[in-house]
């Protein structure tokens, strides 16, 4: 038997002061978007912001439905856009902003596992890394600087 150890290495930001302007006008496009989110259901929004190597910023938000598994995260609604409208163009970074309408969420919020595999497709899809930046409504703000750091042993399509 072998052991192998996987880590992950996250970059943890006190606040958006310490981050570089562009990264917090994503992240403020990503707030937008969480502000128009339909979530009458969970009472949880989660807005995405996508920018793009074309610098085109895309949005998404998560979309609920009562028939739950009908509805849609935010991450990927943005890049599912992203695939359909600019199929051949580069995302750089994302940034995620989500929190309960029930109480206030100050630690960072990441992807949830759905998300995560259809980011890796993506990022798997244009054989560069995706930036990713997360967060509650306030408070600190998390960077991975690939998707592959947060799905490790990801699948993809080299295994069909």
């Amino acid at each position: 038997m072998k052991e192998i150890k996987i880590e992950s290495t996250l970059y943890v930001f006190e606040g958006l002061n310490e981050l570089p302007q562009d990264v917090i006008k994503l992240i403020q496009k990503a707030t937008e978007a969480r502000e128009k989110a339909y979530a009458p259901y969970s009472n949880f929004s989660v807005g995405a912001a996508i920018l793009l190597d074309n610098s085109k910023i895309i949005t998404g938000n998560n979309q609920e439905n009562a028939s739950y598994p009908s509805g849609l995260c935010a991450e990927r609604t943005a890049i599912y856009y992203v695939g359909a409208k600019y199929p051949d163009v580069k995302i750089i970074r994302m940034a995620i902003v989500a929190g309960s309408k029930k109480n206030k969420t100050s630690s960072p919020i990441p992807p949830c596992g759905a998300c995560r595999q259809a980011i890796a497709e993506y990022e798997v899809k244009q054989n560069t890394p995706i930036e990713i930046y997360f967060m509650g409504e306030t408070g600190k703000v998390a960077k991975s600087n690939s998707l592959a750091n947060l799905l490790p042993l990801g699948f993809d399509k080299s295994m069909l």
